[in-house]
């Protein structure tokens, strides 16, 4: 049997492209435990064997713990890391598939991640030279037949020499780098795991650079008038139009000199505001918008958006664009999404409308703004479903009507002293019915007035105000601000925040510079900036579009940021002492800062926070030698309280959580003082979920009783001694 070989990028998209292209229904296979699918589309056999993202990766052809290294080449990632092992599986199968095969179709992700997934399965795996390529934003069954019967006959090239690019400079800035950083502070005699890259670095300084505008700023006291009085019988608020005084005496003679005084209506000025309907996602966008409104962090955004659209909810949703097309069918999506409660209404309004959707302005040519299908979500997690209600609102309301404000102004004189109070009001609901739940608009209504007018003014309010510092970044904030600065790229922003939080370079919801990572950036400042100078990632960043666009050749871009780097690291290599100096320096401050006490298994190593992959822990620093570990909470603020546990003699710390009072904690699990020292009662039903019992649970802050049902719910009691 011969046959066309589908290769997919999940297991999941491959079941819905099988499902998609299928005659009648397609036969599920295994091979080692990977599913692939037979199927016959117009009588034309196909299988469809999934890969599971990335199978190779960018390595080191002989590793050597020195830098520059240049001599790398694309490896299976089962060889690079115990944690990808189970790859092997996929890269195996597809491998024994693609044998009878006499025809290939790439249906990975349209994007350069996608395409180079696509083309390493092809050009190792495979051992083709080129393949057919489908193109999909959805994973709904019409797009998939249509991709199909649509197929282009060879790879986006222009994508594929993209992303091999990225992927071998990504590794000869990051591990060089790093190499770099690492070795300088082995030579003074400290051991910490330190990271920048091409991306890492800027992104870095940009925080660091905030922080000193902070520890830098200088408040200057400046004052406002406030005026309280009434105006036809209703309470009127209004502030001088002067904003702001920097004279004390200026804003107490105008005190005195309005005490006692009512005021008159000047003027009432009246604006109509048309407030436009806003455009569907871009990735960048939904970051930005679920984090403002829901708390949810970028990664976990992309996350999730990205879950959905494996599920078939969503359209792809690493994209650029703000832009829909008519091509993707509004009236069929607004219909189907007409079955689901949430959004009858708003569906039923805009079908007896002509759709036309507001357009935003960035464009991605591989896909367009972030929409829902129009297929109902089931079994979602808390995030998928905020997420998704948020895409779906946005969606909606890009069709909605304008919105119209009135923005009335009131000016009022007081013994000529000029004041003002400004009301705004909603008077045309428009969009803002639609995306109400994520709105942040506050309505000021004023009391009716006319020119002329008797204000009675109650009293005249003098505050005494500071400048403020510039704003720390959030998650959002800084993603937003790399967008701009074209630094990274709408997939791989949320990854380089992440990084950052676990390097310990910062902290925070508001991103603060911690004292490694200001000493990072200043140290690298001093010695070898170009390891955190944006121009240099920007210029990157131009390049791969070039290639993209097959203006530029991959070899010639690897070759220029070759030469480029041996004269960064040649620099480096001239100050390495000075900078591992600074660098073990730091070190040192902060395991002061950050030690928890000496470690109680070694009696040499101090026990310091560390932050890897799954979250926070309490380690001894004496690793691998001693690889004593504690587990501490997720959130939560945590410093060294200094004292030992008075029944177990380990170290405690100080937890802090946001609206509780901050506690001492022993932080041995199996401290004496956490042991459960009460017989469990009879099982008791969970008071809240009504599903789960109440079971006997012992966590580092002792013994309690938690529902069965968890995670789904996190009900807790305290156990309650009997008086003896």
């Amino acid at each position: 049997m011969t046959y066309e070989l589908i290769i997919t990028e999940k297991p999941s998209a491959a079941m819905k492209i099988a499902y998609a292209l299928t005659d009648s229904k397609p036969i599920k296979k295994s091979n080692k435990g990977v599913p692939y699918y037979l199927l016959a589309h117009k009588k034309k056999d196909l299988i469809v064997v999934p890969a599971v993202g990335h199978l190779y990766g960018v390595a080191e052809k002989k590793e050597r713990f020195v830098y520059p290294s240049f001599d790398i080449g694309w490896v299976p990632t089962y060889n690079l890391n115990k944690g990808s092992s189970f790859t092997k599986k996929y890269l195996d199968t597809i491998k024994f598939l693609s044998k009878d095969a006499k025809s290939f179709t790439i249906a990975c992700d349209y994007d350069i991640e996608g395409e180079v997934i696509g083309f390493n399965c092809i050009r190792f795996i495979c051992g083709q030279k080129d393949a057919n390529r489908m193109k999909f934003s959805t994973l709904t069954k019409s797009e998939l037949v249509s991709s199909y019967e649509n197929k282009s006959n060879t790879l986006n090239w222009g994508q594929a020499n993209a992303g091999e690019t990225r992927h071998l400079l990504d590794w000869m800035y990051g591990i060089n780098m790093s190499r770099a950083l690492c070795l300088a502070v082995q030579s003074n005699g400290k051991r910490r795991t330190l990271s920048t890259g091409r991306v890492q670095g800027p992104t870095l300084k940009l925080v660091v650079d905030r922080e000193r505008e902070i520890q830098s700023f200088k408040p200057k006291k400046y004052w406002q008038l406030e005026l309280k009085g009434e105006l036809n019988d209703e309470k009127l608020s209004a502030t001088h139009e002067k904003e702001r005084f920097s004279d004390e005496k200026e804003v107490d003679s105008i005190r005195d000199k309005t005490k006692g005084k009512n005021g008159l209506i000047k003027d009432v000025k009246k604006e109509e505001k048309i407030v436009i309907p806003p455009y569907a996602f871009d990735l960048t966008t939904l970051q930005i918008e679920t984090y403002k409104t829901t708390g949810i962090g970028p990664k976990q955004a992309l996350s999730a958006a990205q879950n959905l659209y494996l599920g078939g909810y969503i359209s792809y949703p690493r994209t650029s664009s703000q832009k829909l097309p008519p091509t993707i069918g509004y009236k069929k999506i607004i219909t189907a999404l007409q079955s689901n409660d949430e959004y009858s209404e708003i569906c039923i309004e805009l079908l007896v409308k002509s759709l036309r959707p507001s357009q935003g302005s960035k464009q991605d040519p591989a896909h367009p703004a972030i929409y829902p299908t129009g297929r109902t979500p089931k079994s979602l997690k808390n995030n998928e479903k905020k997420v998704y209600d948020i895409i779906v609102r946005r969606f909606l309301s890009a069709f909605g009507e304008s919105a119209k404000r009135i923005h009335t102004t009131l000016k009022i004189g007081v013994e000529k002293e000029p004041f003002k109070a400004i009301g705004k009001l909603t008077v045309e609901k428009g969009w803002y019915a639609y995306y109400k739940k994520y709105l942040r608009v506050r309505e000021t209504e004023l009391p009716k007035a006319k020119k002329g007018d008797e204000v009675k003014v109650e009293e005249i309010l003098k505050h005494e105000k500071e400048t403020e510092p510039p704003k720390r970044y959030n998650q959002a904030t800084i993603i937003k601000e790399l967008e701009k600065r074209n630094l990274g790229t709408k997939s791989t922003r949320a990854q380089i925040v992440d990084t950052l939080y676990r390097r310990g370079y910062i902290k925070g919801a508001r991103l603060e510079a911690t004292i490694m990572g200001i000493k990072v950036v200043d140290t690298l400042d001093e010695y070898s900036p170009k390891m955190v100078d944006e121009e240099l990632t920007r210029n990157i960043e131009e390049d791969m579009q070039k290639i993209r666009e097959e203006k530029k050749t991959k070899d010639l871009v690897i070759e220029e940021n070759k030469t480029l780097l041996k004269n960064v690291l040649s620099n480096f290599k001239k100050h390495e002492k000075q900078i591992g100096k600074k660098l073990a320096d730091a070190q040192a401050e902060v395991e002061k800062q950050e030690s928890i006490g000496v470690c109680p298994i070694c009696k040499e190593g101090k026990l310091l926070m560390k932050r890897g992959k799954f979250g926070r822990f309490i380690a001894c620093d004496q690793y691998p030698e001693c690889k004593q570990t504690y587990k501490i909470p997720k959130s939560g603020f945590i410093e060294p309280s200094g004292n030992k546990c008075s029944e177990c003699k380990t170290s405690s710390i100080f937890i802090k959580f946001k609206g509780r009072k901050k506690q001492e904690v022993c932080i041995n699990d199996k401290c004496p003082s956490k042991q459960n020292s009460v017989e469990q009662e009879e099982e008791k039903l969970c008071s809240k979920c009504k599903k789960g019992t109440l079971k006997l649970r012992t966590s580092m802050y002792g013994s309690f009783y938690g529902c069965s049902n968890y995670p789904k719910c996190k009900h807790t009691e305290k156990i309650v001694k009997k008086k003896v």
